[in-house]
């Protein structure tokens, strides 16, 4: 055994390691939510997407001059343990480790469990015994493969974030492409579903309901001490996947908002979008593209996950540090964490 983890991950891991777990099921149906908000103000929508975005790109770029100085193990406890002194960076530690990334990780794997139950048919998609079965399962699944194999969990985490671009990018070309041909993405922007609904409060309200979609970010700097040249690489992507998210957010809510008329998009959902654009059989494909996107927000979130009980046990902290530093030869993992 040694206490050392090797540099695996190149710099487009870490790019997909933000935008995949940033860009979960969210995004899928927040187009209603925020129109909701909004009494079917598309420009409102649009500021509220850009305003909560600029915040995330200001909060990954502070994070990002920190990166380009500090590099030990786990970003987020380096930079508490600069700022503030390693006690703190201990109590972040066993935070990320004990509650932040394992509550996610299980939402994501009921998420994920979910939508496949939806997808298959079950009677009781949501709180039914085969949809706890099945998040069970995808919590054990991404557990053997962050542990077993390290390498393997970084390029499910690469193709599945391409994979869940496919149908956002899609709906942001083609729907906006329609909603521009047929006058459709004119008419929503210049018609309010809800008269008198739109104004500062509604900005707020609708800014509220789009924070956790670019929640999880930060779990990106759990692999600094496995990404090569980190100090460069992870400003990089804590940047540029920001933009990614954003950019994609923005695309994706113009391109539904120009495929289907807002009054009609607020008494359904997303999905009707689809199938107007693109068919029917591509709007039940998008359950496939869900369950992928949740399953690959789960996996990223498992990877940090898994190295919580390292990045403070190799400061020499924590119960067993000995233990729990320890770093298999085989699989390059920290096993008892």
């Amino acid at each position: 055994m040694e206490n050392k983890l090797t540099k695996k991950y190149g710099l487009f891991t870490a790019i997909c390691m933000v935008v995949g777990i940033v860009i979960g099921s969210g995004i899928f149906f927040k187009t209603e939510a925020v129109l909701g908000k909004t009494g079917g103000d598309v420009m409102t929508g649009v500021l509220a997407f850009l305003i909560t975005g600029a915040v995330m790109i200001i909060c990954s770029y502070t994070f990002s001059i920190l990166a380009r100085k500090y590099e030990k193990v786990n970003g987020l406890v380096d930079y508490a343990e600069v700022a503030l002194g390693e006690k703190y960076a201990y109590y972040v530690g066993w935070f990320m480790t004990m509650i932040y990334s394992p509550s996610l990780t299980g939402v994501l794997a009921w998420l994920s469990s979910r939508y496949l139950c939806v997808l298959i048919g079950f009677e009781d998609p949501v709180t039914g015994t085969e949809c706890m079965l099945l998040a069970g399962l995808f919590l054990v699944a991404s557990f053997a493969l962050n542990a077993l194999s390290p390498i393997l969990a970084g390029k499910f985490q690469v193709s599945g974030t391409v994979v869940k671009l496919v149908p956002l990018l899609l709906m942001a070309v083609v729907g906006t492409i329609k909603g521009l041909s047929n006058g459709q993405l004119a008419q929503n922007f210049t018609t309010i579903a809800v008269e008198g609904s739109a104004g500062s409060g509604a900005l707020l309200t609708a800014v509220v309901a789009l924070a956790f979609a670019y929640e999880g970010w930060i779990i990106a700097t759990s692999i600094n001490a496995e990404l090569k040249n980190a100090k460069r690489n992870l400003p990089i992507a804590l940047v540029l996947g920001s933009l990614i998210v954003v950019a994609v957010y923005v695309c994706y809510y113009l391109g539904i908002c120009g495929a289907i008329s807002v009054d009609e998009l607020m008494a359904s959902s997303s999905e009707q979008a689809f199938v107007n654009t693109f068919g029917q059989t591509l709007g039940v494909l998008l359950t496939v593209f869900i369950v992928i996107s949740c399953a690959c927000t789960m996996n990223g979130l498992m990877l940090s996950s898994v190295r919580g009980m390292y990045s403070f046990a190799v400061r020499g902290l924590g119960p067993k540090p000995a233990l729990f530093s320890e770093v298999d030869k085989h699989t390059n993992m920290p096993m008892a964490s």
